[in-house]
């Protein structure tokens, strides 16, 4: 696969860098885990195998398809073509080679997620195939995808092979061939503008004044441009503190909400520090985590409370989804 234009950041990731962050190497991987997920159990790849991470904030990038090639886009709602004709997500997609596989605005979410079956063939660095930018580590060269790049792709599982059998068949005129069925992205990935995340309170919430925890449930924070893969600035009504806190630094992870001293809410995300010494007013449940990451800035956002237990109950019935899915997959191909 040739890169024809990188878009705003177009990154090899996987589902993260585990094991490592006490040495202080961070996680990194996908933003939308489930996504990537969710594109890899389509073509027949391990759900854990890179893709790229398409970051749509206009125009996404353009990818040549020298071989003919099987795919499968997930994540944010756009366009996405095929020599210029529209093709669809959140299915399998078996390319025609000599094509150009083109990313068009978002209409909603900020992320898409390409998938290839064999995968990209990059090295892995500490276990995972996941670029971390600001320490040039893993990826395609440690670093995000530029123009005239090539990604060669590894080899290909005994189902993907029979996917792109069943749908060479169905190749014609047009450069893509594809089933009449995809997965639903709205029981995955309900987005919407200015979404509610549920959130459990964290270890320093009993800190703030009624106030502020009354404000943080009830009003709506703005994403910042000052926003990145490794945290949401929110702008709001400044949170405070009942007395000053002096705290030592404490380990935090992907979907932690710190309060900083200038009372605006920063959400960490995958590419987050390994440790943060700012109060933790909550944590976004896992489930919620695809739904935050796809947040675009000037958006804004609201937090809702749940308990541990439905914060447990809501994550076992997605996994059962996408163990469902994974059966699925092998019941269509394989009978």
């Amino acid at each position: 696969m040739k890169v024809l234009k990188p878009g705003l950041l177009t990154t090899v990731q996987d589902i993260g860098r585990t094991g490592y962050q006490k040495y202080g190497v961070l996680a990194s991987g996908a933003m939308d885990t489930v996504s990537l997920r969710i594109a890899n159990l389509l073509i027949g790849n391990s759900e854990k195998e890179a893709g790229l991470e398409i970051t749509l904030m206009g125009p996404g990038p353009s990818l040549y398809v020298p071989e003919p090639m099987l795919i499968a886009v997930t994540g944010a709602d756009f366009t996405l073509c095929v020599n210029d004709e529209e093709a669809p997500l959140w299915k399998p997609v078996l390319v025609k080679g000599n094509s150009t596989v083109t990313f068009g605005p978002c209409k909603l979410g900020s992320r898409a997620y390409i998938a290839t079956a064999g995968g990209f063939n990059v090295p892995a660095v500490m276990g995972s195939k996941s670029t971390y930018v600001r320490a040039g580590i893993g990826g395609f060269r440690g670093r995000a995808l530029h123009k005239e790049d090539e990604l060669s792709i590894g080899e290909m599982s005994s189902l993907s092979k029979t996917i792109v059998s069943r749908l060479s068949q169905h190749l014609g005129q047009r450069g893509f061939a594809a089933p009449n069925w995809s997965v639903s992205r709205y029981r995955f990935l309900p987005l919407k503008k200015n979404p509610v995340i549920r959130v459990l309170e964290g270890k320093q919430f009993s800190f703030f004044t009624e106030e502020s925890k009354t404000r943080f449930y009830e009003e709506t924070f703005r994403v910042t441009p000052q926003s990145d893969r490794m945290g949401y600035r929110l702008k709001g009504e400044p949170l405070e503190l009942k007395a000053p806190l002096e705290m030592v630094s404490e380990a935090v992870t992907f979907g932690t909400v710190q309060v900083p001293p200038d009372g605006n809410p920063i959400i960490l995300l995958a590419d987050r520090q390994t440790t943060g010494g700012y109060p933790r007013i909550a944590h976004i449940i896992s489930a919620d985590l695809p739904i935050a990451s796809q947040i675009m800035p000037g958006e804004h956002v609201q937090f809702e409370p749940v308990s541990l237990q439905e914060a447990e109950a809501i994550f076992i019935e997605r996994e059962a989804h996408l163990k469902e899915l994974k059966t699925r997959m092998k019941m269509e191909w394989l009978t």
